[in-house]
């Protein structure tokens, strides 16, 4: 049921915000903006199961805890990022766009660095 909510708001807001395009322009960036944060919002909340099972499945598989917190930061720069490059691309900030992409793939590269060493350190362990 939340994704019809989520929809309807979406498709009211992409039509107030059209109708805005035409009269106000400056306006219609802001309000697209906004419409982006609150949807944004909105499901941010249902992710928190998601998060739940990682940390169950996680715990059962013996996996080393410390690359949790890595995983869900990486998770949330993929959306932020997206979110962002989105709304550049609302703006007709193609350009823009691209960077807050490279930026989000360059931070995610980083943030796995951990969990890579520790892939391949397992990988060195395995081989004879």
């Amino acid at each position: 049921m939340d994704i019809f909510q989520v929809v309807a708001f979406g498709v009211v807001a992409a039509i107030l915000i059209t109708t805005l395009r035409t009269f106000r322009p400056e306006i219609a960036i802001q309000a697209s903006i906004l419409a982006g944060i609150i949807i944004f919002v909105l499901i941010i909340g249902k992710l928190a199961p998601v998060f739940d099972l990682i940390k169950i499945y996680s715990g059962r598989a013996n996996m080393d805890i410390q690359y949790l917190p890595a995983l869900l930061k990486i998770i949330g720069i993929a959306y932020i990022a997206e979110f962002g490059a989105e709304i550049c691309r609302d703006a007709g900030e193609n350009a823009i766009a691209s960077k807050i992409e490279l930026a989000g793939k360059v931070l995610i590269a980083i943030m796995a660095i951990p969990i890579i060493t520790s892939l391949l350190e397992l990988i060195i362990k395995i081989m004879p």
